[in-house]
């Protein structure tokens, strides 16, 4: 069998950068720590953080209780609201946000202060997105589906700014944006989606497209990998989504030829290659 394992799998530059501050807070011996949220959305990494003493806020409520320590903003990045209340808590904040991520909070802030309604691309449900509307002085409209797009109804007068969560689907995006074009709304449109997102859907994508079975390495919650799974799961009907190499059944590819393996953004090298060196076993 032979294996290819896509050049873009594994964290991107954000996520490699957020989970080197925490471990660098751990060694300089800051304590307590805490992260707002999980760091990524990888249950290894975060148990290995927890194992060192770094704790998991889960909310405001969580913060609120707070009398002492650092808290970290993971790369998702959270809404302003969060800064100030770490603040008047008299907490340290270190602030390890996603530039690409921080980019978006500065035109959604422009943009929603000048008068224009924003539209965010994305899923509502997502803490990325959850922090990009905590900069909008106005309620931002989230659009996930075709179906959403187009029972948007807005007031001809409206002017719309039109983002998109980093991690977001590249096709799906244009997509929803010709749909919102083709309504007639004044509009301005930034794709704030990552080279780093679309040059790892491309390649899934192309990978999958040659591939008799296809890998996608990791966390359940994480919002980029369930989106490369879908990507490839369409161009290659044997896609198996697997967290850590306990999950892989190798019965199931022993009939194909070419395996191809990608991993998402919060996938860490060590169970990527786990996974790569026991499909090549």
């Amino acid at each position: 069998m032979q294996v290819e394992l896509a050049k873009s799998a594994g964290f991107c530059f954000g996520v490699q950068r957020a989970v080197d501050t925490v471990y660098e807070q751990v060694e300089k011996g800051v304590s307590p720590i805490y992260t707002y949220g999980p760091i990524i959305h990888n249950e290894v990494v975060v148990q290995d953080l927890e194992e060192k003493g770094v704790r998991v806020l889960e909310g405001r409520e969580a913060l609120e209780a707070l009398t002492e320590g650092t808290v970290i903003i993971r790369s998702h990045g959270v809404g302003r609201e969060i800064y100030d209340l770490i603040q008047e808590r008299g907490l340290t904040c270190v602030d390890a946000t996603c530039p690409f991520v921080k980019k978006i909070h500065r035109i959604v802030d422009k943009e929603s202060a000048e008068g224009r309604q924003i539209v965010i691309i994305g899923n509502d449900r997502h803490p990325e997105v959850e922090g990009i509307k905590g900069w909008c002085h106005t309620p931002a409209i989230v659009l996930e589906s075709v179906q959403q797009a187009e029972n948007l109804s807005l007031s001809r007068d409206v002017s719309l700014c039109i983002v998109s969560q980093t991690t977001f689907n590249y096709k799906k995006f244009q997509d929803l944006v010709e749909i919102l074009s083709e309504k007639g709304y004044d509009r301005t449109v930034v794709n704030t989606i990552c080279n780093a997102t679309e040059e790892r859907q491309t390649e899934a994508r192309r990978i999958a497209a040659r591939a008799d079975a296809m890998i996608v390495i990791g966390g359940s919650h994480s919002s980029n990998t369930q989106k490369l799974f879908e990507i490839c799961k369409k161009e290659c009907e044997n896609t198996y989504y697997i967290q850590t190499l306990q999950d892989l059944d190798l019965e199931v590819l022993r009939s194909a030829g070419l395996l191809g393996i990608t991993a998402g953004a919060s996938t860490p090298k060590k169970i990527i290659e786990e996974v790569r060196t026991e499909c090549q076993s």
